[in-house]
């Protein structure tokens, strides 16, 4: 469901922490408050539609979305998963693509925020600064998928499973080094290209070694020097 925003509420802080907006001066950063909208989805509710008119991108305030597409077979394929505060669909507005190249989908109840892609463009057109910091920002995004590509196609599963799981990690852990998985087993194993069986059968053997614990969604690194050292050696038997 889409629908104003309060006026009464202060945005400013949390655009800012997204890259799209952190740049932008106060009149410009207004100026996009005034006419963004605030979009509501239940969980298994879709934005869009693979193929709809890309006209707009967005924010994630709280809740989880996954990107997807479908084989022709129907199988589902996840591209990416967008946490809160991070954007997507913003690279649409700069290229020829008259729709959207995935599925958009509520993992769970999210509430995101929703751009007009004509409206962002006409404040980079005012200003030649403002498109160089989003050069600079975009740039750096696209360093860091590369880089996931490069951990999904060149390191095995057990790599990619112990490199996600110490990267969930909180960085202000010190003695309880506790991974809540806050997303299902099956969308985590689809996002690092595991089959869920190969998923379900390195938790088991990471679990024997000693090296984690398991129970329901929350998950114990036990020996997190240990599980370091096996994402240093990305060709071992996965």
């Amino acid at each position: 469901m889409e629908h104003d925003l309060d006026s009464r509420t202060d945005f400013t802080d949390e655009l800012r922490r997204a890259y799209l907006f952190s740049e932008l001066d106060n009149a410009q950063l207004a100026q996009v408050v005034r006419e963004m909208r605030l979009i509501d989805l239940d969980k298994g509710e879709r934005l869009f539609e693979q193929g709809d008119p890309a006209r707009h991108f967005f924010v994630v305030r709280r809740g989880l979305i996954k990107l997807y597409r479908l084989s022709p077979e129907g199988h589902e394929k996840i591209i990416e998963l967008i946490a809160p505060g991070q954007s997507f669909a913003e690279a649409l507005m700069f290229m020829a693509a008259n729709g959207y190249p995935v599925h958009a989908e509520a993992v769970e109840t999210t509430e995101l925020f929703s751009f007009d892609n004509e409206v962002y463009k006409a404040l980079l057109r005012d200003s030649v600064e403002s498109c160089f910091r989003l050069m600079a920002g975009m740039s750096m995004r696209l360093h860091k998928q590369i880089n996931e590509i490069d951990r999904l196609t060149l390191h095995n599963a057990t790599y990619r499973l112990v490199a996600y799981l110490l990267q969930e990690l909180p960085e202000e852990v010190v003695t309880s080094p506790d991974v809540q998985l806050t997303t299902a087993k099956s969308v985590i194993a689809s996002r690092l290209s595991i089959q869920p069986e190969t998923f379900s059968r390195i938790l088991a053997r990471l679990s024997r070694d000693g090296l984690i614990e398991v129970e329901g969604n929350r998950v114990l690194l036990r020996d997190i020097p240990a599980l370091r050292r096996l994402i240093e050696l990305p060709d071992s038997p996965g």
